[in-house]
């Protein structure tokens, strides 16, 4: 077998062992799933999830990191085509709703604070790669919306932590209570986007 063929074998199995131990993750919980289960279901065998993971926490740490996703290129996006602050703004609070409140997105949550309490690297390297990336993003629009001369309440770093806090919130409440709280509507992302922008000064009273 040539080195290409070996790599193309590799790359379909770790593949199917990502695509399997993120199911059972998700359906049993991180904890109760064994090596062995992945095995099961994905085929081949413990030494190849040794070979291309390490160990357990190695694989987990393959899984979350392959799905999840900052939003900070949506935001980057809206922003540069998308001159009016509060329009942009409103625009990005519903694709990020969109991103973090995907059911399977929410479930990966659950596991990594679950899994964060026990190793911090792991926490640190979540929130710096995702939420922090967003959060980023959302002040440097701001900071060039204000460079443009619009006018805010508050600075541009404050304002990006109370609008990245309002998607992470629900997103964690959705983890943690396993949906009890209910799904965010339209209706309700539209009324914690005009109380942000009321707040913030962009949207005034007629």
């Amino acid at each position: 077998m040539n080195k290409i063929s070996e790599t193309c074998r590799l790359d379909k199995r770790r593949q199917a062992v990502l695509d399997a131990a993120r199911e059972l993750f998700i359906s049993k919980g991180y904890e109760q799933t064994t090596l062995g289960d992945v095995v099961d279901k994905a085929g081949g065998s413990l030494s190849t999830i040794y070979k291309l993971f390490g160990n357990k926490d190695g694989l987990l740490d393959a899984v979350v990191f392959a799905k999840v996703t900052s939003g900070e290129d949506i935001v980057r996006q809206i922003a540069s085509e998308e001159p009016d602050a509060a329009t942009a703004l409103s625009r990005i609070a519903h694709e990020l709703y969109r991103l973090h409140l995907d059911p399977e997105a929410v479930a990966l949550v659950r596991i990594v604070i679950a899994h964060s309490i026990r190793d911090e690297d792991f926490a640190r390297k979540f929130f710096s790669t995702t939420a922090q990336r967003s959060r980023n993003a959302i002040e440097e629009a701001l900071r060039k919306w204000e460079d443009e001369g619009v006018r805010f309440t508050g600075n541009p770093s404050e304002l990006a932590d109370m609008f990245q806090g309002l998607m992470v919130a629900d997103m964690q409440n959705q983890a943690i209570t396993h949906g009890m709280k209910g799904i965010v509507d339209e209706a309700g992302i539209a009324f914690r986007v005009e109380f942000f922008l009321r707040g913030a000064g962009l949207v005034q009273d007629e």
